[in-house]
């Protein structure tokens, strides 16, 4: 006999509804302003992975160490309401310490499933690249499908479930490259950058001023708010000229002389959908050029295979995207006449 873990259903009788583009907004602002108070100077990233949480989407954070992507992900938690697990990725890391597994339990005689920190609302997978493929595919069926298959058994994950894991892009001894099929699951790969002089100069007075660690951030949403976040973006209108510019980008990538393998179709259902969540955090109900403009280098830069001749000049699928941008043409900007 097996027991499935127990999970929390947010799927409640208000989620039904869906936040109008005001709303999620207004709400996005709120989330923003709270997880300001422990993160400074981050704006950009932090609105990309607000962009690709409220489109249902998973993140990236690549950068050096000690730039802040550890209490970015637990910042965001915190401000969504979600349930925060951390898991430290090691090489030594089995792909059961992150699914969990079934375990005997003498007293009953019967073996029951102890569930692994996947089941989560939002994980932070730290230092993914520092575990073997064979781990970090135990990732996959989660992201994609929000379930974990155990000994043959399938257990559902809570809803929402998101998954921000950061991985150290200047040290490469004891680090596992991701494989193409687990990057395609991130909505987006970021990096947070160095914080300009001001921003760092302010980070120290507030540390002076709280005279203790971390700052905790304030609740803003819940799980069941977050589900009518996401619901509202699905909304978001498309014409015809923004569906045509995801398209006609991705197939500039897989003719692009540096692209071993361009843009997937799943890539370019993954830039719209982060198009139209870039859209909606300015209240707007539909996409503009500008919109798929400011996502695509972060949502397109790694579902990229680049040919070993981009490798050897250091091009980067960030650098490809850029010049996709600047030749391929832009739509104009129609809805912004018309409204």
């Amino acid at each position: 006999m097996t027991t499935p873990p127990t999970t929390v259903d947010t799927t409640k009788a208000g989620t039904e509804s869906v936040a109008s583009p005001a709303e999620i907004a207004h709400t996005a602002g709120r989330l923003a302003e709270s997880v300001g108070t422990a993160v400074v100077g981050n704006g950009y990233p932090l609105r990309l992975a607000l962009a690709a949480i409220l489109a249902g989407g998973h993140v990236l954070f690549e950068d050096n160490p000690g730039l802040g992507k550890t209490l970015l992900a637990r910042s965001l938690a915190g401000a969504l309401g979600l349930e925060f697990r951390r898991l430290q990725f090691t090489p030594d890391l089995l792909p059961s310490d992150i699914t969990g597994s079934y375990l005997y339990h003498p007293g009953k005689a019967e073996f029951r499933f102890q569930a692994g920190p996947v089941f989560a609302g939002l994980l932070l997978a730290d230092e993914i690249n520092r575990t073997p493929p064979k781990t970090q595919s135990a990732l996959l069926e989660a992201m994609q499908e929000g379930q974990v298959s155990v000994e043959g058994n399938t257990h559902m994950l809570p809803r929402p479930f998101h998954v921000i894991a950061t991985a150290n892009q200047i040290e490469y001894e004891g680090t596992y490259a991701l494989p193409e099929a687990q990057l395609d699951r991130f909505l987006i790969r970021t990096r947070l950058g160095y914080p300009p002089p001001q921003a760092e100069a302010e980070m120290l007075r507030r540390r002076i001023a709280r005279a203790k660690g971390d700052q905790p951030v304030a609740q803003v949403t819940d799980p069941a708010s977050l589900l009518r976040l996401q619901a509202g973006v699905e909304r978001v209108d498309a014409d015809a000229d923004i569906i045509g510019y995801c398209v006609d980008l991705a197939t500039a990538s897989r003719r692009h002389s540096s692209v071993e393998a361009g843009v997937s179709p799943r890539g370019t259902q993954a830039l719209l959908l982060l198009a139209r969540a870039w859209a909606v955090l300015d209240g707007r109900g539909f996409v503009l050029p500008e919109d798929v403009k400011a996502v695509a280098v972060a949502g397109l830069g790694h579902r990229l295979v680049l040919t070993l001749q981009a490798n050897a000049e250091s091009v980067s699928g960030e650098d490809v995207v850029r010049q996709l941008l600047a030749t391929v043409p832009t739509p104009p900007t129609l809805r912004a006449v018309t409204r």
